[in-house]
């Protein structure tokens, strides 16, 4: 498991069925291309976080496939419409096999 990784989500408390929302996400990693070298000259192996993906409620509504050109500290904004009060569940996949998870509940009115 990578040091220092943390997520970060921001999701409304609360929306209308049917809304569409905005849901945003952070996490921090140092996100190394493996394409560069350490003071002795050898390679420093790759380590990125290679798929990204969220749910609600156990259906997928993003799901991201990430390569080497990702920049640290991978952000994602996207949207998301909700039918119904529920939980939205995020993971992040790192290259040793790490799986880091959020969740953030929604309430419908």
């Amino acid at each position: 498991m990578a040091e220092g990784v943390k997520p970060r989500v921001k999701v409304p408390k609360s929306a209308s069925a049917g809304e569409t929302i905005i849901i945003k996400t952070l996490i921090s990693h140092q996100m190394e291309s493996g394409q560069r070298k350490d003071s002795d000259g050898n390679p420093i192996p790759r380590s990125i976080i290679n798929r990204f993906t969220a749910d609600f409620n156990g259906q997928n509504v993003i799901d991201v496939t990430l390569e080497p050109a990702i920049s640290t500290n991978p952000y994602f904004e996207f949207e998301a419409t909700v039918p119904e009060s529920g939980e939205f569940q995020f993971k992040w996949y790192d290259d040793d096999g790490s799986v880091y998870e959020e969740t953030k509940a929604i309430e419908v009115g």
